[in-house]
């Protein structure tokens, strides 16, 4: 079976490397991006199977990056899981209708991240 992908998007390098850790030991090929914008352009030019996105982020927010993301050709492909600190209820129900598939809380954990890739259906 084809590895499958995992693009980590956050601004914090150490929120990525620790995530890239977790991934990469459920067996995810990992790539990175830093802010929305670089993610936009990861995306084009490689479509990833799922995308553990960031909600604050300088240059485009994750939001705002979902939002474009849905609308690019094969955008709807991956499955997004939000990882934030932003955990009231309006910014969870914004992540869902903006085509978000899933929400993790910062702190966040092996577990964790496991449970809501198998949720979507990723492992």
């Amino acid at each position: 079976m084809e590895q499958k992908t995992c693009l980590v998007v956050d601004d914090s390098r150490v929120v990525r490397k620790v995530a890239r850790k977790i991934l990469e030991e459920l067996g995810f090929a990992c790539s990175e991006a830093e802010d929305g914008l670089k993610a936009m352009e990861s995306c084009a030019n490689s479509m990833p199977d799922a995308i553990l996105l960031d909600w604050n982020m300088p240059v485009m927010s994750g939001i705002e990056f979902l939002r474009r993301l849905r609308k690019m050709t094969h955008g709807t492909t991956p499955k997004v899981v939000f990882c934030t600190t932003e955990n009231d209820i309006a910014h969870i129900q914004e992540a869902l209708a903006a085509g978000a598939d899933e929400y993790i809380m910062k702190p966040f954990d092996n577990d964790i991240i496991q449970t809501k890739f198998m949720q979507v259906g990723l492992l």
